[in-house]
This record gives structure tokens, C-alpha cells and sequence, in this order.
């Protein structure tokens, strides 16, 4: 099972016309109409209105929406309503809240609050969500199911503490094998019963905070139990969705780049993946690319639907920038140009009140169609209905990979030294950033995945090495491929124990180095680069972190020029097989780093079309029936004319393009080129 079926790109969002009387109601779908929405995602918080106590039931107003939104035609991807459980339900079980990390247990309130280890949620929830599928499964305008919303957070309970050790008897058999893996034999740890063992949090393991530990193995535990236990309440409820509707497909909507939940430990329960695209800022368009490929890689390579952005403003930070006239527009087209079969929003109509009332919205608080919001919506459900289906289904022809590892992530922000200055994140989108101006075509992709289809590997921060991954590594480069990877990766195995070996560990073969120290230092030290040889030579600065490399075969392709290891190899490149392995020991800046990339893609002729035009994103998909698609984004507020590479007719404009013609693009342009064939 996959994505729903749509003749078109799905367009709407976030509908909640439960806060609202039922005057309003066919006002908004009237406004839809103007807008070109033509999918409505409802129901996500209704369970206290659904199911108003224990033992009641009463889905009278939801069945009146559903039918209202049926008659005006909308696509329904219908929720089952658990994303935040009700007061009476607090109030009668009280140990379906969360205990904090400093042992805190919660009272009602807010939405993220549902202990995943209380077997009455469980119950409860998998029974709305039955409820919920057996009523309305039938029903023709529902194409998807949506599962709670925005799984996140953590608990510390007695019932998570049992939860977590039935999770370590499954994952390790014996007390024998635990103590193995967490190295308990420090600090007079040794484990003789299970029972003895305590979620780390603050009254345990940790000091400081979450990321400050004595037993990372425990920690890095403990985050796997978690995201597991979330996962089991996603499986409860898509089991009991299944018992009415087997073919419907099932989603629930990720938040990206979003540390507490391992989403590759989700995809393979997911029909389809789908996610909330709420950027930190206004210059995030390469973080964007970005975390839309991670969403895309979960399912190899399968589209995703965009579930939530603004169309305007988010109400959840210090300081809310509006969107700039014609950056929505821009960036849902960026969506859609790395693998997005559905452009949604949050928020419909806004609310009148809690804390998203100044969230933006479609539709405002005044219900007016002239303002400038509306207009760029409707403008936009226009070109999308010209688009029609001619994205559906369409994959991206990747050459290159981007790994990217939660139990990296974790492993390395929660391990105390080298450098807590050094996060996982950052490292990452560094790299990415100089493969999103080079305009390469690329996977985000799990650890697990199959490499055989790439010519290159980029792999930042591999902090921990798992299963063959290693094994896998060498066959791509031995075959010709490339790989590259940066300092702190091959440190430690899956239980976050140190390779007995020289670092990079079992990367060391291939890489053709010998890691023998490394110097962690404030930002403000600057170690100067001297990369590349004649007149290809550049120097760059490089902070944070320099690893002190022995060659042990690889050649030098770039050495530190200050301290007591002036001289010594920052950047290496060691033949292996037919292919090469690139090691950066170095936090290279962002010029260093976009060196390094563009001479590992040069090699295998992978640089994008306008590699050189600052700001201008171009991706490739390629549908179905071979028909492919390039996707031209100017992310700056100025105009870009670059030369045609090849002919075809723009599907925004219906303007045929020929080969070496002009094209230009306005200020947030974009040009979709239905390419000839």
C-alpha cells in the first residue's frame, strides 16, 4: 500500500470547523471553492468531542462535517482524534500523564501528555481509532487515515520503567549481555536483577540536563525504548484502522529533522510518509531541501505528502516573521520538487482563540478572500491544477547518498567529550548545504539502505558504525563510487562502546588513515586549511574540532597550518578498488566543505545544471511513464536568467522553452520544464 489515489496534487490542510458554529461552515467550503482547496484534513484533536466520557460516544458533529465536506467534494484524510487526550480522561486515569525527566508527574494540560506505557491510553485510543474507521470507512470523499498528530516528547513513569526493561529483556536476553553492552562494570553499575534498573533521567544518570550522562549506553537506550513505545501506540491504532478499512492508506505527520523520534525505526509502518515544514526562519531553503529528502528516503524513494506549513506566520516562537509575498508559493514548490505528492496547510480558518489564534491561516479571523494570504493560496491551487497529475508518483534519480543516523545523533550529542560544541545536525546540513549548491540530485537515507545504485556516499559524523554498514561502505567505493566522511566517525558500535582499534575503527581500511589524537577548542580558534596544490590551492579556516591524522596510504589533500600539528593532514583521499575514500578531519567552514564536495561529485560528473548560479535550486523527477521533470527554484529576491540545457514547455505557463534559449526567472521564481524527450 502507498500513497492515496488522487488525480492531482492533494491541495487544503488543517481543517477544525468543530470550532466554529455551523454558519461559518458553508462559508469556509464556499472560500475553498475560491481558493482551489480540494482537501480538508479534519478531526485531528476531537476526541474529547467524539467520545465526551468512558463509556459515550457521540460522533454527531463529526459525521455532519464529514458529510458537508463529502457533498463539496473534498478529499477527507480523516484523524482519529488522539493527538491529545481529555480532560476526563486525566481526571479518571491519572496515570495516563507523563512524569518528566526531573520526576515530575504532570496533571492534565497541553497535548503532548499521554504516558505511551499505560495500558489504559492504549486501550482507549485504539478504541476511538476503531470506532473512528468503522464509522467512516466507507465513506467515499476519505482517501487516507491520519494517526494521533506530532508524536514527540518522553516519560519517565513507573509504567515506562517496566515498559523499558520488558524493551532491554527483548533487545538482550541476559543481564549478562546488558552489562556487556552498557560497560556497567564502571562505576560499580553491574546489574543483578532487572528489577534494579531506572529510566536515566535527573534523578539517575544525568546531571545538567538530558545530553549530560554517565552511561550513554543507558541513555542512548532509553531514547530507542521511547521512540519505540511511541511507534506501539501508532501500530495499535493502524491495527484497529485495518479491521474496517484494509486498503485505505494509513500516515502520520513527522516533524522532520526531529531528534527524540528515530522516524527510519517508523517508515517501514507507515504506507506513506508525511510531515509539518515549519523552518526556523526565512533563509532556510537548503535545511528544507534537505529534511524533504529525509522524508522522501524513509520510504525509498516514495513520495510524501506535505502536511502542514504556514501560509503566512507561526505563533510558536519568540519572534514569528510573515512570509515574504511569494516565499509560500516558492516553497511549496520546492516541496513538490523533492518527491511532495500534496501541498497542505496549516492552518484552514484560524482560531479565535488558545494558543494558535495568530498562527496564520488561509482564511483569517475576518473571513475575507482579499487579502494578500488568500490570493497567493488561490493563485497557487491554480497553478496546481494545471500541473494536474503530471507529478504523481514521480521518483528522483539519485546518484548520491546522504546518510543520515539517529543513533548518531544521539550517540554523539550525548557523549561527554570531545566537543559538546559539535552537533550532529549542523555537521550534516554543512554538507548538504555544498551538495544543494552544486544542484545534485540526491537520497537522505538510513544507515540500513541499499548503496548499490550510488556513485557517491557522503556520510558527516558517522559517529557509530552498525551491522555491514562498513562492509557496504568499501563495495561502493571498490567499484568505483566515492565516499566521504568527516572526524568523529567509526568511534563506537551500536551499545556506544569504542572500537578497540585505531580511529575511524572499521573505516579505517578504507579511508587510509590513523587517527592517534584530537584537539577540541573554543569557537573563536581559528586552525587555518591549505587545500589542494598549484593553482588549485585555497586556504580555509576550520574550528571546533581537528583530529591529528597519520596517512597510512591515503594521500593529503589538505593540512593544518597552525599549532603543534602544522603540517599534518586535515583532508585525505585514499584510492580503494576502483573508487576513493575522502576523510575530513577538520569542522572546515562552509568554503572548505563545498571545496571538498565539489571535487568528490567532479569525479563522476555530478555536478547539477547551474552549479554556479548562486541561490538557484534545480531538481529532477522523473515520473512514471519516463517523462522528466526539472524543477528551477530562485530562492533569491532578484531576478536570474540562466540558458536553457535542454527544450521542453514550462507547466506553469504553457511557454515552450527550446534548447540554449533564454530562461528567466523572477525574484522567488519558479519554472517547472516538462522536458522533451
Amino acid at each position: 500500500m502507498s500513497l492515496p489515489a488522487t488525480s492531482k496534487v492533494p491541495f487544503g490542510g488543517d481543517y477544525n470547523p468543530e470550532q466554529w458554529p455551523e454558519d461559518v461552515w458553508k462559508e469556509d467550503h464556499r472560500l475553498f471553492d475560491l481558493a482551489r482547496i480540494d482537501t480538508v484534513t479534519l478531526g485531528v484533536f476531537d476526541w474529547a468531542l467524539t467520545q465526551p466520557a468512558e463509556d459515550v460516544y457521540d460522533f454527531a458533529l463529526l459525521d455532519r462535517i464529514v458529510e458537508l465536506a463529502g457533498a463539496q467534494r473534498r478529499g477527507i484524510c480523516l484523524a482519529t482524534g488522539t493527538g491529545a487526550h481529555p480532560p476526563w480522561l486525566a481526571k479518571a486515569h491519572p496515570e495516563v500523564t507523563r512524569t518528566d525527566f526531573e520526576g515530575r508527574r504532570h496533571r492534565y494540560g497541553q497535548r503532548h501528555n499521554s504516558c505511551p506505557s499505560s495500558p489504559v491510553f492504549r486501550r482507549l485510543s485504539t478504541e476511538l481509532a476503531r470506532r473512528v474507521a468503522r464509522r467512516y470507512a466507507g465513506h467515499p470523499a476519505v482517501v487516507a487515515w491520519h494517526v494521533g498528530n506530532e508524536y514527540g516528547g518522553a516519560c519517565y513513569c513507573d509504567l515506562c520503567a517496566a515498559g523499558f526493561r520488558a524493551w532491554l529483556r527483548r533487545r538482550y536476553g541476559t543481564l549478562d549481555q546488558l552489562n556487556a553492552a552498557w560497560y556497567t562494570t564502571f562505576w560499580s553499575h553491574t546489574f543483578t536483577d532487572w528489577d534494579q534498573i531506572e529510566p536515566p533521567s535527573a534523578l539517575t544518570e544525568h546531571w545538567r540536563g538530558p545530553d549530560h550522562t554517565a552511561f550513554p549506553g543507558i541513555t542512548l537506550d532509553y531514547l530507542r525504548f521511547t521512540s519505540d513505545a511511541m511507534l506501539t501506540n501508532f501500530r495499535d491504532e493502524k491495527a484497529a484502522i485495518r479491521e474496517a478499512s484494509p486498503d485505505l492508506p494509513v500516515t502520520t505527520n513527522f516533524m522532520g529533522m526531529y531528534r527524540p523520534v528515530d522516524y527510519h525505526r517508523w517508515a517501514e509502518h507507515l504506507d506513506f510518509a508525511s510531515w509539518d515544514n515549519y523552518p526556523p526562519d526565512d533563509s532556510s531553503a537548503a535545511r528544507m531541501a534537505l529534511t524533504h529528502d529525509l522524508m522522501r528516503g524513509l520510504k525509498d524513494g516514495q513520495p510524501f505528502w506535505l502536511m502542514e506549513q504556514t501560509p503566512s506566520v507561526t505563533a510558536c516562537r519568540d519572534v514569528n516573521p510573515v512570509k515574504r509575498p511569494g516565499l509560500m508559493r516558492l516553497w511549496s514548490w520546492q516541496a513538490v520538487a523533492h518527491g511532495a505528492d500534496a501541498v497542505l496547510f496549516f492552518q484552514l480558518r484560524a482560531s479565535r482563540g488558545a494558543c494558535e489564534k495568530y498562527h496564520g491561516a488561509v482564511i483569517g479571523h475576518a473571513g475575507r478572500s482579499d487579502t494578500r494570504v488568500f490570493r497567493e493560496v488561490a493563485e497557487l491551487g491554480a497553478e496546481l491544477d494545471r500541473l494536474g497529475d503530471a507529478s504523481l508518483g514521480a521518483r528522483t534519480p539519485a546518484r548520491v547518498a546522504l546518510l543520515f543516523d539517529w543513533d548518531s545523533w544521539w550517540a554523539l550529542e550525548i557523549s561527554d567529550g570531545p566537543s559538546r560544541l559539535v552537533r550532529y545536525q549542523q555537521v550534516v546540513l554543512a554538507y548538504h548545504r555544498a551538495l544543494w549548491d552544486a544542484g545534485v540530485d540526491l537520497d537522505v537515507v538510513a544507515v540500513t539502505a541499499d548503496l548499490s545504485r550510488y556513485d557517491v556516499v557522503v556520510a558527516p559524523a558517522l559517529h557509530m558504525l552498525k551491522g555491514d554498514l562498513p562492509q557496504r561502505l568499501e563495495a561502493v567505493a571498490a567499484r568505483g563510487g566515492s565516499v566521504l566522511t568527516t572526524y568523529l566517525s567509526g568511534r563506537v558500535d551500536e551499545n556506544d562502546n569504542a572500537f578497540l582499534m585505531d580511529v575511524p575503527g572499521p573505516l579505517g581500511q578504507l579511508m587510509g588513515v590513523r587517527v592517534d589524537e584530537w584537539d577540541a577548542r573554543e569557537p573563536a580558534v581559528v586552525n587555518p586549511v591549505r587545500l589542494g596544490a598549484g593553482p588549485d590551492q585555497v586556504e580555509v579556516g576550520s574550528r571546533l574540532l581537528f583530529e591529528l591524522v597519520v596517512a597510512q596510504g591515503a594521500e593529503v589533500v589538505g593540512t593544518y597550518r597552525a599549532d603543534f600539528y602544522a603540517g599534518t593532514p586535515a583532508v585525505t583521499r585514499n584510492a580503494f578498488g576502483a573508487g576513493h575514500g575522502w576523510y575530513v578531519a577538520a569542522g572546515l567552514d562552509q568554503a572548505g566543505v563545498r571545496w571538498v564536495v565539489r571535487r568528490v561529485l567532479a569525479r563522476h560528473d555530478l555536478l547539477g545544471p547551474y552549479p554556479d548560479v548562486p541561490d538557484l535550486e534545480s531538481a529532477v523527477r522523473v515520473a512514471p511513464d519516463g517523462t522528466r521533470l526539472l524543477f528551477l527554484l530562485n530562492h533569491r529576491a532578484e531576478p536570474v536568467e540562466v540558458t536553457a540545457r535542454t527544450g521542453g514547455v514550462d507547466l506553469l505557463t504553457g511557454d515552450r522553452v527550446p534548447p540554449g534559449g533564454p530562461l528567466r526567472l523572477p525574484e522567488r521564481g519558479v519554472v517547472v520544464l516538462r522536458e522533451d524527450r
